[in-house]
């Protein structure tokens, strides 16, 4: 985080909310905050607003990083660094967490809070999970060996032989760290990062007292087999979740392991919804006398698709079939639309003689030409046919477009602005 360093503002008020000087230890610190807290905590009768001005001052300089920018550059440096908006956590869960307590805030005669600690949970983990349009159709399983992190056994994810740990000192116990860089004469650049004494656990173990089988890690890798079951008509990108089976950690909510479907293109048909289409080409007999075909479904049936008698098919004309789509998911007896877009492939030039255009004519309908007179044709001027590719063409006419463009730009020299009197 980037920020010009204020002007130096009071760094003295929260010594002063906590009854303390400003050489005062970690430990003068600590009795400070926990004889202020109970004192004015609400359920005791304290002020609200007390009790938050009070977690907050302790949650600074309990902390060595943000005590050191608000020693040299007072409270605005550390708003700007919070992004303006002040305490950076519930008043309760800092009290809860000095404490050792819960998410209750009653307490008892000693003043140790009551209530369990919320868990925080654990990042789920995404796979892509490749399917064909066969598999969407028709539902399939699929069998996945995926490696987890998961608590040590031997130790129950305490890390330990005997189950105790210290506070880490290099970050007191959060876990993270907050590093000051001085860019400039006035700006400066703050940034956050895990503790690497701890990585990020926020306590650290002895060497001698670490369990022998995760070496302090708290957690062991392990295989895990899935079966990912695939319904029929499910979506590109439609997602399969299996419920806290993501890596295990201590005081961890587990999260999800989440398989997203990855459809592949398939050769012949396309999907659109619950709706399948395929491309046939027919040559000019089948489209002017009729054809018949057969067509390989996604289930390997086989249908036969044919045309009415004395149907002609036009290029670009398109036939649907009902209930020979995709199922509906969730919904597999019903299913969408089979649509065929039909192409008509024309004899190559040269291929057809004379006779057989002449014959031609004579079964087909005439041709819409309106004879011409002699007179007519003499004031006609020839013309010559050319076989081109549109696209080819108009690359090339704007290719000349832009040289002559460019040619005209050398040609004008640089242009002359006349100042104005």
């Amino acid at each position: 985080m980037f920020g010009r360093a204020p002007k130096k503002s009071d760094n003295t008020r929260y010594y002063q909310v906590l009854g303390v000087s400003k050489t005062a230890s970690q430990d003068e610190l600590k009795k400070a905050y926990r004889k202020s807290a109970i004192k004015n905590h609400p359920d005791k009768g304290g002020d609200p607003e007390k009790f938050k001005e009070i977690s907050h001052a302790y949650e600074v300089l309990s902390d060595p990083e943000k005590r050191d920018v608000y020693d040299q550059y007072g409270e605005d440096a550390l708003k700007e660094g919070m992004g303006g908006g002040g305490a950076s956590h519930n008043p309760f869960d800092i009290f809860e967490s000095f404490f050792g307590g819960g998410s209750g805030h009653s307490f008892g005669a000693g003043g140790s809070s009551r209530g369990t600690r919320r868990q925080r949970r654990g990042e789920d983990v995404v796979h892509p999970l490749k399917v064909t349009l066969e598999e969407l159709y028709n539902g399939t399983s699929k069998k996945l060996s995926l490696s987890r992190n998961v608590l040590c056994s031997k130790c129950k994810g305490k890390g330990s032989k005997t189950g105790a740990s210290s506070q880490c000192a290099g970050c007191q116990g959060s876990g993270m760290k907050i590093s000051i860089r001085q860019l400039g004469p006035n700006m400066i650049q703050q940034m956050q990062h895990v503790c690497s004494d701890c990585k990020g656990s926020g306590e650290v173990i002895s060497e001698k007292d670490k369990c022998g089988q995760c070496k302090g890690q708290k957690v062991v890798q392990d295989k895990k087999m899935l079966e990912v079951h695939v319904e029929k008509g499910m979506q590109h990108g439609q997602k399969i979740t299996f419920q806290g089976e993501a890596d295990e950690a201590p005081d961890t909510q587990t999260g999800d392991i989440v398989f997203v479907l990855q459809l592949k293109d398939h050769p012949k048909f396309k999907r659109k919804g619950d709706d399948l289409f395929v491309q046939h080409t027919l040559t000019l007999p089948e489209a002017l006398c009729g054809f018949q075909f057969p067509l390989t479904h996604l289930d390997g049936r086989l249908l036969l698709i044919k045309s009415n008698p004395g149907e002609i098919i036009k290029p670009g004309q398109c036939k649907a079939i009902n209930d020979e789509g995709m199922p509906h998911y969730q919904r597999p007896f019903m299913r969408g639309r089979l649509y065929l877009q039909f192409s008509v492939e024309f004899p190559e030039p040269g291929s057809v003689s004379l006779e057989q255009i002449r014959a031609l004519e004579g079964i087909l309908p005439p041709r819409p030409l309106r004879p011409m007179t002699d007179m007519e044709l003499d004031d006609c001027e020839e013309t010559t046919l050319l076989d081109v590719n549109i696209e080819d063409e108009m690359r090339r006419k704007q290719q000349q477009q832009q040289e002559a463009y460019e040619e005209d730009e050398e040609a004008s020299g640089p242009r002359v602005q006349c100042a104005q009197q």
